[in-house]
């Protein structure tokens, strides 16, 4: 892999990078976010429930459901923060165009992406369907940054997909950084085919379609475009789908392998279709084929190598 310009910049809750900011001065520290992902990337941690100046440690808070709206207080219903969380939101989400991605703290009242427990205004009853304000506004008004919960990261495909979209988002900045013009544009896009048809086979012609419209600026084209690769890179692969990618990939070599290396290739793309084998095999095989017999397009597609190898995201 082509690392990026610069590593990319990672906002993370301050009590998943290891920082004692909880409300009972413990921290949520994520082995994976701040030992195997860490020397790749930059952090920027934040805790919202003390940058609007909440004390450690501190009474609970947690989200209420009221006539006018969702709330955010203690359990007795004093300490209202639901202003203060939400302006700070806003203001922070103001700021992070550096951000190439976050990671959230699930089920807080501040800090969750998805399932907060919501209570009911006499205390008696919660459903997991709320959002974290402070969350919610970072992800609204930036939804193209790629967002993940310490959580998730844990399940072995979500923790790939988030890091494949991190990468390409850093990428993505890196190219805006240098000047946009549509042969850039063009170029980003062609590395990134495959990618994106693994993920998501209708943004990948979206994509196309976008690029080929001759009515569109190249300001606009750029933010249709990214907007429709980083929705389509949320759906997680699956075998399937990369079976599919495998197989286009598998035709560039028809030419030059005999009749032994194209079973044995397909063989591996067989096996890791039924769940025998990790995607790493047949990546390894077409690699291998790859340096043997160069190709240039083939060998610029980042998905053979979409993030740094040293993280093994696809020997699982």
């Amino acid at each position: 892999m082509k690392l990026p310009e610069h590593k990319p910049s990672i906002g993370i809750s301050a009590c998943v990078a290891g920082q004692q900011v909880r409300f009972d001065k413990g921290h949520k520290k994520s082995d994976f976010c701040m030992t195997h992902l860490a020397p790749f990337v930059e952090y920027q941690p934040f805790c919202p429930e003390v940058a609007i100046g909440l004390p450690i440690p501190r009474p609970t808070i947690r989200q209420v459901q009221l006539d006018d709206g969702i709330h955010v207080s203690r359990p007795d219903g004093n300490g209202d923060v639901t202003h203060k969380l939400t302006e700070y939101g806003q203001k922070t989400a103001q700021n992070i165009e550096h951000l190439s991605g976050f990671i959230f703290c699930q089920k807080s009242p501040s800090c969750g992406m998805e399932r907060v427990k919501v209570y009911q205004a006499d205390g008696k009853g919660s459903m997991p369907s709320g959002t974290g304000l402070f969350a919610k506004q970072i992800m609204e008004m930036n939804p193209n940054l790629p967002c993940e919960e310490n959580g998730r990261l844990c399940d072995p495909a979500l923790r790939e997909n988030f890091m494949i979209r991190v990468f390409t988002y850093r990428h993505w900045q890196d190219l805006l950084s240098s000047g946009l013009t549509k042969h850039k544009l063009i170029q980003f896009h062609s590395a990134r085919k495959y990618l994106l048809m693994s993920h998501h086979l209708i943004s990948y012609k979206e994509t196309g379609r976008i690029l080929a419209r001759a009515d569109l600026s190249v300001e606009d084209m750029a933010q249709q475009y990214i907007s429709i690769m980083m929705a389509g890179l949320k759906h997680v692969a699956t075998h399937k789908t990369h079976t599919n990618t495998l197989q286009h990939l598998q035709g560039y070599f028809k030419k030059v392998l005999t009749k032994e290396q194209k079973q044995e290739l397909s063989g591996h793309i067989d096996d890791f279709r039924q769940g025998l084998v990790p995607l790493v095999v047949p990546l390894t095989l077409i690699n291998h084929y790859l340096k043997e017999f160069p190709q240039q397009y083939l060998a610029a597609q980042v998905y053979l190598s979409p993030y740094p190898q040293e993280l093994k995201l696809r020997y699982i």
